[in-house]
C-alpha cells in the first residue's frame, strides 16, 4: 500500500481549504447595508431607604428603683415651721443663671406694704451663696389690728475637695399687737400692747467622708446658735449641736449613730428657766428590694432630768404588680415647747407660761398610689398620743392674751391626700385631715382644730400667665368665753389666690388675693380676722 501519496494529497488539500477561509475572511463586503444598534437607556440613581418616623412614647418602666442614700442630719424631737422659699437652689450648678436676682414690690388695701428680694450670683467654682430680704406690713379696721414682718437670711456653701462646708444666718422681726380685748369696754394706749419678736439665729455644718480601717463613715456635725427677744423682759438664748455618724454595710445596710443636744435659756419677768435636751439615736436603715424601712431607739434627757425611749420604727413595702406602697410604724417624739416654738404657734401668747415638755406618739399606717399617668394620692390613719399637748386659753378679764394649758390626751387622726397633674399646663390638689380627740384632761382641746382641708388649683392658660386659686378650711375649734363657757367658733374659709404675667423676659406684674369672701373669722377668740386683701405689683429679674 502506498501511504505517502495519500498522506501528502490529504495535506494539500487540508492547506488549500485553509488559504481559502483565510481570503474569504478578510475580503468580505457589505455593499449598500447600514447596521445600526440603537439601545434605550434612562440614568437612574438608586434611591437610598427612608426610615418611617413613628413618634411615640417609651414603654413604660413599671419597676421600682432601689435609692440609696445617707441619713441627713438626726433633729427628730424638735418642732419645726415652714420655711420661706429661698431666692435659687444651693446645689451645685455650673451653669449660667439668666438672672440670678430679684426684686418683688407691691401695695394693697389694709396699708398693704410688700417687699420680697433674693441675691444668688455671689457664686463660684466652688462655692454659692443666697440672701433672700423680706417684709409685710397689715393694718385692719380695728384699734392696734396690726402686724408687720420683716427679715433677711443668708446661706452659703464651700466645697473643699470631698468637704462641704455649709452656712447660715438669719435676722427676724415679727411685731403685733395685744387688740383681742373689747373695744366698747376698754381704751387702750397702742404702745402699751404692742408685741415684737426679734430672732437672730446663725449656725454651720459640716459634711465629710471619714476612712477608718478601710471604711467609710459619713458624717455631718453641725452647731447653731439663737437669740429670741421679745419685749416686756423676755428673752430665750439657745445653743445645740448635733453629731450623726453613718456607715454603709453593703447596698441594703445601713448604721447610724446620732448625738445631738440643744440648751436653751429662757428668761422672763419673774424668774428664768433652763430647757434642755440631750439625745442618744443609735439605728439602722434598710433597702432590700421592695422592701424599705429604718430603725432606730433614741434615749434623751430633758427637763428636770427626765428620760424617755423614743422608737422611730418605719417600714415600706411595694406591693408587687401595683403602684401601691404600704408603710407603717412607730414614732416617737419631744418637742420643748420653748417660747419661740410657741409664739411662733400662737403669737398672741401672754409673756409668762410655765415650761413643760410634750412627748408624742404615733401609730400609723399608710398607703400611697397613683392612677394612671395624672393621679397620686395617699391615706393615712394614725393613733396619737399626747404628754404635756399645749392648747391655749384667753387670760380672764380684758382677754388680750392667752394663755397654755397643758393637756394629756389621746386622738384618732384620718388624712388623705390627691393629687392630678396634666403636665406643666395645670394641676389641681386636695387635703384633708380630720381628729377625734378622746381622754384628755381638759374638757376641750382648746384653739386646736379638729378639722382642715385644702383644695388647690393651678393653670397655665398663656406662656405668660400663671393663675393658682385656693380654698382653705378649718373647723371644730373651741375656746372658753369671758363666762368660762365653752364655745365652738365659727369655722374659718379662706378663699384666695394669685396671678403673675410676664410682660418681658426681666419683668412681671402680680396679684395677691386673700379671704374672698371677706370673713370675720377668729383663729383666736377675740381676735378677728382683717377680711378682704387685695394687693399687687411688679416683679423685676435681673
Amino acid at each position: 500500500m502506498k501511504v505517502k501519496p495519500i498522506i501528502s494529497v490529504i495535506l494539500f488539500l487540508s492547506a488549500a481549504n485553509y488559504a481559502a477561509a483565510q481570503k474569504t475572511a478578510g475580503d468580505t463586503v457589505l455593499k449598500g447595508s447600514t447596521i445600526e444598534v440603537i439601545q434605550s437607556y434612562k440614568p437612574q440613581v438608586k434611591k437610598a431607604p427612608k426610615p418611617e418616623w413613628m413618634p411615640q412614647l417609651p414603654a413604660a418602666d413599671t419597676t421600682r428603683p432601689v435609692l440609696n442614700f445617707e441619713v441627713p442630719q438626726q433633729t427628730l424631737y424638735y418642732s419645726y415651721t415652714s420655711e420661706q422659699l429661698r431666692p435659687l437652689a444651693l446645689g451645685k450648678d455650673t451653669g449660667a443663671i439668666p438672672f440670678p436676682n430679684y426684686v418683688k414690690a407691691g401695695a394693697g388695701n389694709l396699708s398693704t406694704l410688700y417687699l420680697d428680694a433674693g441675691i444668688g450670683n455671689v457664686r463660684g467654682a466652688n462655692y454659692e451663696t443666697a440672701i433672700h430680704l423680706h417684709h409685710e406690713s397689715q393694718k385692719g379696721s380695728i384699734q392696734s389690728q396690726q402686724t408687720a414682718f420683716s427679715g433677711a437670711e443668708a446661706e452659703g456653701v464651700l466645697r473643699q475637695g470631698e468637704n462641704k462646708w455649709h452656712a447660715f444666718a438669719a435676722v427676724e422681726r415679727n411685731q403685733y399687737f395685744f387688740y383681742g380685748y373689747d373695744h366698747s369696754l376698754y381704751t387702750i394706749n397702742s404702745d402699751s400692747i404692742k408685741q415684737t419678736y426679734t430672732s437672730v439665729k446663725a449656725g454651720v455644718d459640716l459634711k465629710r467622708k471619714i476612712t477608718m480601717s478601710g471604711k467609710d463613715i459619713y458624717c455631718q456635725p453641725s452647731v447653731d446658735l439663737s437669740l429670741y427677744d421679745a419685749r416686756f423682759n423676755t428673752s430665750e438664748t439657745s445653743f445645740g449641736f448635733n453629731a450623726p455618724f453613718s456607715h454603709h454595710v453593703d447596698s441594703s445596710l445601713e448604721v447610724v449613730v446620732a448625738f445631738s443636744a440643744e440648751f436653751t435659756h429662757l428668761k422672763m419677768t419673774p424668774g428664768s428657766i433652763n430647757n434642755n435636751l440631750a439625745e442618744l439615736l443609735p439605728g439602722v436603715v434598710l433597702h432590700q428590694g421592695k422592701l424599705t424601712g429604718h430603725g432606730f431607739l433614741g434615749f434623751a434627757v430633758g427637763k428636770g432630768g427626765s428620760v424617755y425611749v423614743l422608737p422611730d420604727i418605719v417600714a415600706d413595702y411595694l406591693i408587687p404588680a401595683t403602684t401601691l406602697t404600704l408603710s407603717g410604724g412607730w414614732q416617737a417624739t419631744v418637742r420643748r415647747n420653748t417660747y419661740e416654738e410657741l409664739t411662733t404657734e400662737n403669737p398672741y401668747l401672754n409673756t409668762y407660761y410655765a415650761v413643760r415638755q410634750m412627748r408624742s406618739d404615733e401609730l400609723f399606717a399608710n398607703l400611697t398610689g397613683s392612677y394612671g399617668k395624672h393621679i397620686n394620692y395617699a391615706v393615712r390613719a394614725s393613733w396619737l398620743n399626747f404628754s404635756n399637748l399645749p392648747t391655749y386659753l384667753n387670760t380672764p378679764g380684758d382677754f388680750q392674751q392667752l394663755y397654755v394649758a397643758y393637756d394629756d390626751v389621746s386622738a384618732l387622726r384620718l388624712k388623705g391626700t390627691v393629687r392630678y397633674t396634666e403636665s406643666s399646663k395645670w394641676s389641681a390638689g386636695a387635703t384633708a385631715e380630720f381628729y377625734k380627740y378622746y381622754t384628755g384632761t381638759q374638757a376641750q382641746v382648746w384653739h386646736l382644730p379638729t378639722f382642715k382641708m385644702k383644695v388647690d388649683l393651678s393653670v397655665k392658660p398663656l406662656p405668660e400667665l400663671t393663675i393658682m386659686a385656693y380654698t382653705g378650711i378649718l373647723g371644730g375649734i373651741y375656746a372658753k368665753n369671758i363666762l368660762g363657757n365653752a364655745v365652738l367658733l365659727d369655722p374659718i374659709v379662706d378663699i384666695g389666690g394669685n396671678a403673675e404675667y410676664q410682660i418681658i423676659p426681666r419683668l412681671s406684674a402680680f396679684l395677691q388675693v386673700s379671704n374672698l369672701l371677706n370673713s370675720k373669722y377668729q383663729r383666736w377668740l377675740g381676735y378677728q380676722a382683717y377680711g378682704l386683701n387685695v394687693y399687687g405689683g411688679i416683679r423685676l429679674k435681673f
